[in-house]
């Protein structure tokens, strides 16, 4: 049999997929001809690309290409927090700051209706004293065009977001944002819903949407890469003590049994 024949029949068999227009594909959905043919291109496994700008080292976070925006840490929204421990919350978002501080990583502030939904968080605040975060009164914060000027101002297609509430003030500029073109990574656990729920739903749909979920250790660790890297081995290993839970800890007893009183 003729190659050119051969590879004829096996088209008609359905062996590989051709435009829904064509006479092969209108056969193939006729009842009278068997099922055959879309069982078996049911049963052919995705091919999916053997690299993905999600894998791979260049896939890692690196802080020059960063821009971090903290959305409405805030007393109105911490009072109906009820995915996450607050206290955990707070002393997350802030040693995530703290890290971008000490990664020279643009941070943007904001908060919603200040005067009734009450300042940032003080020790929030007190990482960036001299900045006033933008107060908005849209939901969505990237609707406010001064915060989505900032980003652009950085140049940085990296968007990283922390927000109080996770289905609301999380979601929504994380899908607006990628609508527009951006990697946006939301800090899990630096963020927060009104319930388990709540966070998890919102979480789930911002993955759908092409967000990349992330938490702040996490997240530092992509950021340092290499603990040769000196330039910030020091800010990294105070604000682990300060904020690392279980892992300051035992950084601080190991500066002891070393006779050293600082990190």
């Amino acid at each position: 049999m003729p190659n050119q024949r051969r590879q004829l029949l096996g088209l008609a068999a359905g062996a590989i997929a051709v435009p829904a227009t064509s006479r092969l594909a209108l056969a193939q959905g006729d009842p009278s001809r068997g099922r055959e043919g879309p069982q078996a291109q049911r049963n052919v496994p995705e091919r999916r690309s053997a690299k993905s700008e999600l894998t791979g080292l260049s896939a890692l976070l690196a802080p020059e290409e960063c821009v971090v925006v903290l959305i409405d840490h805030q007393p109105f929204q911490f009072a109906n927090l009820h995915s996450h421990e607050p206290t955990m919350i707070v002393n997350n978002v802030i040693g995530l700051a703290k890290f971008a501080k000490a990664f020279k990583v643009p941070v943007i502030l904001t908060t919603v209706l200040e005067a009734r939904g009450g300042k940032l968080i003080q020790g929030l605040q007190d990482v960036f004293p001299d900045q006033k975060p933008i107060d908005r009164t849209y939901i969505n914060t990237w609707q406010d065009k001064r915060v989505v000027e900032l980003v652009k101002g950085t140049g940085r297609r990296k968007l990283i977001l922390a927000a109080l509430w996770t289905e609301m003030c999380l979601a929504m500029p994380a899908i607006h944002a990628l609508g527009e073109g951006y990697d946006v990574y939301i800090v899990t656990d630096a963020s927060g819903g009104v319930s388990v729920e709540a966070h998890d739903m919102a979480v789930r749909r911002m993955v759908q949407a092409g967000a990349v979920p992330i938490t702040w250790l996490a997240l530092s660790g992509e950021w340092q890469r290499d603990w040769a890297r000196e330039s910030t081995l020091a800010d990294a290993a105070r604000i682990l003590t300060e904020h690392g839970g279980g892992s300051g800890v035992a950084f601080a007893w190991e500066t002891q049994l070393l006779g050293t009183s600082k990190p």
